[in-house]
């Protein structure tokens, strides 16, 4: 397990949210034994813009230094992470003519590792190790520009092409090959690309366990009409037509979806039946609380090649309240065989809602916890630090 080592994070996420990052829970449990720099999400001018119009959520005020851009951020596991905000950035992915993208995006880079140079400067965190959280598209021109001793590809997801198209996988492909070591949250990624870097390791998304558990479910539902949940974003991964399906095939249930509706026109067609209600995301720690409540929860994903590659925080967040998961077959999760149902069409998605309410039971509800113990975010972290530690012996070696 890493320690005593100053860690850098060049991150593709924010800090806060409406839903749980794998990169902010296994940085905050690495800052119990490492001091950790957290570098925000790269917001660019049409990000302050829209705040500026209330259409966006930029830190306005630190990224244009009104406010300190370096600010101390307590973590929901006793530790403190420093959190940098950096300036505004040219917005340069709808650019098409590959010259004027890659200048600009060369002048991005460089004003980033000004940023990020000076704020490890600032906090006396010399020869850091750099984990690159998802963000290629900027890591590939930070690699040895940091003064890092190891630089990390932490890839958590598929490319996104829907953002960067063709270039995301130019981005991926190159970081993972100039990187010192390379973390995936699944084996399809680990498989993927393990021939771009020989030191590719897994460590799946996890839970913290012991706030979910706080809620744990103690009672069957009683009452004749059930819950079905689903928390999360309401994205383009959303499989409009099996949970529509299973709406119309079981009215006498109650489907509630919480979260950022970012397909705004999954609310606007699903609204229509009576037994469909839609909610503003929350924040994480108010979730545990709003699953307790739901007799099965959702994972209803579409089937692509992106989401091929994803371990999804939902799942355990459900077991570890004792809910029963019904999810689409979007992924190979073969860990969960027996513990969750696994639909390969709007059919059986219908079924297995039915079929989990009908069948369960306290045992399950122990035997759910139980098994979504073991993957803690506590563990994971073991994990992913060990692998750090790894890969520093090995490039000492």
């Amino acid at each position: 397990m890493i320690e005593n080592e100053n860690i850098v994070c060049v991150s593709n996420t924010t800090w806060e949210g409406f839903y749980t990052k794998s990169t902010v829970q296994l940085l905050s449990l690495l800052a119990k034994n490492n001091k950790v720099l957290f570098i925000e999400y790269p917001f660019t001018w049409k990000d302050l813009i829209f705040t500026l119009f209330k259409k966006g959520r930029a830190p306005v005020s630190r990224m244009l230094g009104l406010k300190n851009r370096i600010a101390i951020q307590q973590s929901a596991f006793g530790t403190k992470v420093y959190q940098l905000v950096l300036p505004p950035l040219l917005p340069v992915e709808f650019i098409k003519i590959e010259s004027g993208y890659s200048m600009l995006l060369k002048f991005n880079a460089a004003v980033y590792a000004h940023f990020v140079k000076r704020t490890l400067r600032k906090l006396k965190m010399d020869s850091p190790v750099c984990i690159n959280a998802y963000n290629a598209i900027y890591g590939n021109h930070l690699v040895g520009k940091l003064t890092e001793k190891l630089h990390v590809f932490y890839c958590y997801d598929g490319p996104d092409i829907r953002r960067y198209g063709q270039r995301a996988v130019s981005a991926d492909r190159g970081l993972a090959v100039k990187a010192d070591g390379l973390i995936v949250t699944s084996e399809f990624l680990a498989e993927s690309m393990s021939g771009l870097n020989k030191n590719t390791r897994v460590v799946k998304n996890g839970v913290d366990f012991s706030m979910f558990n706080q809620h744990a479910k103690t009672n069957l539902n009683k009452n004749d009409r059930k819950k079905v949940g689903y928390i999360g974003s309401i994205d383009h991964r959303f499989n409009f037509e099996v949970v529509e399906y299973a709406i119309q095939n079981l009215p006498d249930y109650d489907f509630e979806f919480v979260g950022d509706q970012m397909n705004k026109s999954v609310a606007q067609v699903l609204s229509k039946y009576l037994n469909v209600k839609f909610f503003p995301p929350v924040k994480p720690w108010e979730v545990p609380d709003l699953l307790r409540k739901c007799d099965v929860g959702l994972i209803p994903y579409v089937c692509t090649e992106y989401t091929k590659n994803i371990y999804p925080l939902k799942i355990n967040e459900y077991l570890s309240v004792g809910v029963p998961v019904v999810l689409t077959d979007f992924a190979h999760l073969p860990e969960f065989e027996g513990v969750v149902s696994f639909a390969k069409d709007k059919e059986s998605f219908s079924d297995a809602i039915l079929a989990e309410i009908k069948t369960d039971s306290q045992d399950k509800i122990k035997r759910r916890i139980e098994f979504a113990e073991k993957n803690s975010w506590e563990n994971r972290a073991i994990q992913f630090g060990t692998f750090l530690e790894d890969f520093l012996k090995s490039k000492k070696r």
